[in-house]
């Protein structure tokens, strides 16, 4: 009986044990990711850049709303909100709450997919089947007719007078007591929100940095903002794979970047031009599909400096 059937068994309990693992611990285990990104002019003093996405907000998920209010803790220069806050369009009074004690600093946030439509259940085996066919989540398409309208004109409503700047195909400004920063961001690529044209032109000359902001990091967009010398882009929307092989890494970004980068800092070239690429792994998860597996939620604290001397 043992040598028949131990290992079939053992291969069971495993793999429950995985799980579990992957719906019940690790999404609930956050961290701070710490970069440092050598971004800023000669002579500047560092700036600490809180980067939060892919919150996925769930109404009822205290233990995220107590780690998000935790972070004002750090007490960060400048908060980038990537988007897809919500997963649930009851649970915007939620999310405000968990983001209060941020909004209290100087920020800037760009919305996702998920900020304008509710999350719809499907075939998680679908995400595998696209990458083999070369599509890409719901393959650059809006929603169908019928899909769940958020309530994310509130929550941008609350941004607002909280003082962030909104960077939906806009550019913005934020001045911090050290520097002038110039903000350049995007609607969705994802669902094909983004209009580069409306915001084209590259940094800002008279600003002490220039930042690109997007949710979906496509190629189009990635190469849009690097031809035009951005130093540095912030995005989101990858999840970090969110279900990772130990070893190999992700198996899907959900968009056409390439999963070498799926997640924290590299580079991008573009036009013979160079810039910093952050792709946050987030917080969170689609509400119809919790889990995480060797890749924790997290949120970034970007420390931005000078070159080395």
């Amino acid at each position: 009986m043992r040598a028949r059937y131990g290992v079939p068994l053992g291969m069971a309990a495993f793999g429950a044990a995985c799980v579990g693992y992957a719906a019940v611990v690790e999404p609930r285990a956050f961290r701070l990711r710490r970069v440092t990104v050598p971004v800023l002019p000669p002579g500047m003093r560092p700036l600490r850049v809180l980067q939060v996405s892919d919150i996925h907000l769930v109404s009822g998920q205290n233990r995220k709303r107590r780690w998000l209010q935790s972070l004002a803790g750090l007490r960060p220069d400048l908060v980038i909100n990537t988007g897809d806050n919500l997963s649930d369009p009851e649970a915007v009074p939620e999310l405000l709450d968990a983001l209060g004690p941020l909004l209290a600093f100087p920020g800037a946030y760009v919305f996702g997919s998920n900020d304008y439509y509710g999350p719809k259940l499907r075939n998680p085996a679908r995400y595998l089947m696209e990458k083999a066919s070369g599509r890409h989540g719901l393959n650059g398409n809006p929603p169908a007719t019928g899909a769940i309208h958020n309530p994310w004109e509130g929550m941008r409503d609350a941004f607002d007078a909280a003082g962030w700047t909104g960077l939906t195909n806009a550019r913005g400004r934020v001045k911090l007591d050290s520097a002038d920063i110039a903000l350049t961001g995007l609607d969705d690529p994802h669902i094909k929100r983004d209009r580069y044209g409306e915001v084209a032109g590259g940094p800002d000359p008279a600003a002490d940095l220039s930042l690109a902001v997007v949710h979906a990091p496509y190629l189009r967009v990635l190469d849009a903002f690097t031809a035009d010398r951005y130093p540095l882009i912030l995005a989101g929307h990858t999840h970090g794979g969110q279900l990772r092989i130990p070893f190999y890494g992700a198996l899907v970004t959900n968009c056409d970047l390439d999963t070498d980068r799926v997640s924290g800092l590299s580079t991008h070239e573009a036009a013979g031009h160079r810039a910093y690429l952050h792709v946050s792994a987030g917080c969170g998860a689609n509400r119809y599909t919790p889990v995480r597996f060797a890749c924790p939620p997290e949120a970034t604290l970007l420390t931005l400096t000078p070159p080395p001397a």
